[in-house]
Formats: C-alpha cells, structure tokens, sequence
C-alpha cells in the first residue's frame, strides 16, 4: 500500500528553499543596490559619458545572459555546489574591481565580470535536486519571492549605503555578501543524493528550437526583455531627475522610494487576485504595461514632487505586478516537458533587457537628452503593448510533477483536475516522471499524491 505523500515541504525542503533564496538574494542585492544612486555617481568619474554610465549599469546583463545556460549545463557535469562556488568567486571578484575602479571603464569591467558569475541556472538545477518533483513549485516559489524581496530592499538601501560608505563601499559589501553565500552554500545547503537532469528546471537543448517557435512563448520573452529594458533606461535619469530637478539630496531618496514600494506591493495585491481568480489575466497584464506607459509620459515633463511620487507608485505597480506574473505565464504557456527550457530562455531574455536598456538607453541620453530616454521606453513599451493585446487568453492550468511507478496517463486523466499528461522514463532517475497541466482550482490533489510513488512518501 502506497503511502501517501504531504503536501508540504519537508525539513530538508524548507532549509534548502531558504538556504538558496538566500544566496540569490544576496546576489541580486548586490547587482541592484547601485541602481537607484549609480547615475548620481558615475557622472563625475574620469572618462564618464551617459553611454558608458548605461553600460556600466547595464552590462552585467550580457555576460549574465551569455553565460547562465553553460553554468547550468556545466553543474550537470562537475557538481551544482562547485559551479555555484565558482561563480560565487567571480561575482566577489567583479564586485572588488568595481569597488577598486577610479574609472568608468574599470566599472564597466567590474559589473561584466560581476555578470560572469552567472549561478542562477546552476541554482535552480540544484533546489530541484533538493526537492520531490510534487513539491518543487514551492522551492521555486520560495526562491522567487526572495528575489522580488531583494529588488524591493536594494531600492532603498543603495541611497542609505551609500550615504554612510559610498558606491565602493557598495561593491566591497556586495564582495562580502557573495562570501557569505558561499559559507551558507557548505553549512547549510544540503548535499543531494544525486544529481538529475531536471526537464522542469533546466534546459534542455533538443527542446530549445521547439520554445523559440512558440509565438506565445517568444511575446513573454520579449515582455520581460521590455520590462528590464525599461527599468534599466529610466533609471539612468530618475536618480538625476529627483537630485538636480526636485532637489533631493541623494541621501534622503530612499524616502521616496520606501513609501512607494510599500504603496506599490500593496496596490498590485488585489489585482493579482483578479487575475488568478477570475481569470483576468490578460486584461489585468495589457492594464499594467499600460499602467507603465502612463508613469513614463509623466516622467518626461518637470512636475511637482507628489505627481512624480503618484507616477512612481503606478510604475513599480505595473512593474511588481508583471515581474510576478511573467513566469506563471511562462509556466502556463509551457508544455509541461519544456518548462525549464522555457524558463531558461526567459531569463536570458531578462538579462539582455538589462544590457538593452543600459546601452540604449545610454545612447538615447547621450544624443537626445533626458527625454529621449523616456521617448525610447515608451517606444519599447507601445510595441510590447501591441504583443500583449494580440496575444492569446491563457489557459488557467498550472504545471504539476509527481515521481510515479506503474501509473498510466489514463489512471492520471481520470483525476479531476488533470487535463494534460506526459510520462518519461528520465535517464539515471528511479521511476517515471509524470508531467501534468492541472486545473487547481478543482484539482483532487489528496487523489493525484496518493498515486505517487513510494520512494517519495514523507517520512
């Protein structure tokens, strides 16, 4: 008789999900803390020209996105914790050069290697390791609430750290974080048993060609492409604008940018809820692109501190409100065999909108002024907008995995709640792997675990 397997994460589970959210937390902190102060900054360096400062800031994008598929292909050969040390290694290097640079050129050479250090993959590869198959859009879950937590952090601590040890001060933090997540990669991450290659959080290169296909797939791509792209640009002139037009001394933006992020998450609640419950979401995801073309054309004329405030507040709405829904579009529009190919592409298309709007929008300040930035962003967004309104309804279904034996896909269809089925014999992995597209909404989750396999039962 099987026993039957929780719905909760076990102790291991939970230590592994918080140990790693942590390590990707410290990393994103550490690239993101600059962003809010690094235009104030860079311009009074050696050298400095608006398209250097763009590219300094956006340039960890590139060798990021170049670099993260190899990492995680590398970690299947030699090890997720060797890959993740090495690449732990590189961000500290990166960040020393860059705290050390008297020049925007060694910034730029700083933040490129800080992007070579590109474990994200490799970390991924590694919580699935650590997790059951049913429990591991819990993990991700986990880990992708840190980073949203970290962007969130960073934009009020960079002008508070700032403040007290400067940007180098920066660096060398952001240098002793990526240590620190390597003492917490060996003390508390716990070894896997083994190491699989995992459909569901990894890429896999016969399915790339079949996700660069997809239309549907490839409007996301571009969505986060966009939203980065943006984010990147207007903050190479908002820190400018709130310094030199609203006279704001640098030190004190953080209260802006506090009251705004508290304002923002709690605005993009309720409309989350819509879109999940009663299947708005597309209209709710074209209304937030929407939403961010409004803050921009408000951005690119002088107003008074408190229209400046209202558009922040709408943008970083629009802004949480897509950064959290982009991925379960992902997972929705996915076939449930190539998710973590999906998502792989995804997240390079996320760090070369970084590198896009850094560059670009460096340009577009450089040779058409602080308005040309905000007329670029809203050129990028007009187009995304177009995508998303001819972009088909998703279908409300998410991906499920469950490690099963003697299970057919039509003892899995009769569960109420499945609608798709795929079953693979995963090389070097006991069992089968089903990958399923369920309805949760009246999913029979107590009947689908109790199918799983016995291996898998919690103990």
């Amino acid at each position: 008789m099987n026993h039957p397997v929780s719905n909760n994460l076990a102790a291991q589970e939970r230590s592994a999900a918080i140990s790693l959210a942590t390590i990707y937390a410290f990393r994103m902190l550490g690239l993101f803390m600059i962003l809010p102060v690094f235009a104030l900054y860079a311009e009074h360096l050696p050298g400095a020209t608006p398209f250097l400062m763009g590219l300094a800031l956006g340039i960890y994008g590139l060798t990021q996105a170049v670099l993260q598929i190899p990492f995680g292909m590398w970690s299947d050969r030699i090890g997720r914790k060797p890959v993740i040390f090495i690449g732990l290694l590189i961000f500290a290097a990166g960040s020393m050069i860059a705290g050390n640079a008297d020049s925007i050129e060694g910034i730029i050479l700083g933040r490129a290697i800080q992007g070579g250090g590109a474990i994200a993959a490799a970390l991924m590869a590694l919580a699935a390791d650590l997790s059951r198959e049913e429990h591991r859009t819990k993990m991700m879950a986990l880990i992708g609430i840190s980073i949203g937590a970290s962007f969130a952090l960073s934009m009020v601590l960079g002008p508070v750290i700032n403040s007290w040890i400067g940007i180098s001060g920066i660096f060398y933090g952001t240098a002793v974080l990526a240590l620190v997540g390597i003492a917490i990669l060996f003390l508390f991450v716990p070894d896997p048993a083994k190491s699989y290659f995992h459909r569901d959080a990894e890429v896999e290169t016969q399915s790339l060609l079949s996700v660069l296909k997809n239309t549907q797939l490839l409007r996301l791509d571009f969505g986060i492409l966009a939203l980065h792209f943006v984010l990147m640009s207007i903050f190479l002139v908002l820190p400018l604008i709130l310094h030199d037009e609203l006279k704001i001394d640098a030190s004190h933006h953080w209260q802006i940018y506090l009251p705004v992020f508290a304002a923002s998450l709690i605005l993009m609640v309720p409309f989350i809820i819509v879109a999940e419950k009663k299947q708005a979401m597309k209209p709710v995801f074209v209304g937030a692109i929407a939403g961010l073309m409004v803050a921009t054309v408000v951005f690119l004329s002088s107003q008074p501190l408190w229209l400046t405030i209202v558009a922040l507040i709408i943008f970083f709405t629009g802004f949480n409100l897509l950064e959290a829904s982009l991925p379960s579009l992902i997972a929705k529009t996915a076939p449930a065999t190539q998710k973590g190919t999906a998502m792989g592409v995804y997240s390079s298309s996320q760090f070369l909108g970084a590198f896009a709007g850094g560059s670009l929008g460096g340009l577009a300040h450089q040779y058409l002024g602080v308005h040309g930035v905000f007329i670029t962003a809203l050129g990028v967004l007009l187009v995304w907008l177009v995508l998303a309104i001819t972009m088909k309804k998703p279908e409300y279904l998410t991906t499920y995995l469950l490690n099963v034996e003697n299970v057919s896909e039509q003892q899995l269809l009769a569960i109420a709640g499945v609608v798709e089925v795929a079953l693979i014999d995963e090389k070097n992995q006991p069992g089968r792997v089903a990958y399923l597209k369920v309805n949760k909404h009246i999913l029979d989750e107590e009947k689908l675990l109790s199918l799983a396999s016995p291996d898998h039962a919690e103990n």
